[in-house]
């Protein structure tokens, strides 16, 4: 019979099973805890946005319209970090939805300018809590504490990286 290993408050501490079968030193790779957390986390943004009928890139583009203000196509490629190509199809979504809207650029007619639409506005909260709420499920073995260090570690990680590339 195997021994129970116990924490120090006496509980048994929960064990995934591939930490079983996944090497220490593999473990202790931040590189590779990151695209495993990754992977995990895209997985569940986009099941649970898919059950309000949204993507992320939907999400992407409603906030920095909402907190950025209205920009060209470009200006939401670079703010959104959606590549160009996928962008016209993302705003096809969205104003299709009448989330958007699009309006000639009037110091350039061959561009366009989007606006975050009313009803966007009235959506955009909507899926705010959905994602707070996938946060939560994602989050849930930190503290609050915890949480709010993760975000501001990873938000210098990639500060740091955008920087120098």
């Amino acid at each position: 019979m195997a021994a129970v290993i116990r924490d120090e408050a006496g509980n048994v501490p929960h064990v995934d099973v591939g930490a079983r079968k996944t090497p220490d030193r593999l473990r202790r790779r931040a590189s590779r805890l990151l695209s495993q957390v990754s992977v995990r986390s895209d997985r569940l943004i986009n099941e649970g946005l898919a059950q309000v009928d949204a993507r992320k890139w939907h999400y992407a583009v409603l906030a920095s319209l909402q907190d950025i203000g209205p920009g060209s196509q470009a200006a939401l490629s670079e703010r959104t970090g959606i590549y160009r190509s996928d962008m016209v199809g993302v705003l096809n979504e969205l104003a299709e939805r009448d989330l958007v809207e699009r309006a000639p650029d009037p110091d350039d007619r061959r561009r366009n300018i989007i606006t975050i639409s009313p009803q966007g506005r009235r959506y955009l909260p909507r899926l705010d809590k959905v994602l707070d709420d996938l946060h939560d499920e994602l989050l849930a073995p930190l503290s609050p504490a915890e949480r709010d260090q993760l975000v501001q570690l990873l938000i210098r990680l990639l500060d740091h990286h955008t920087r120098t590339s």
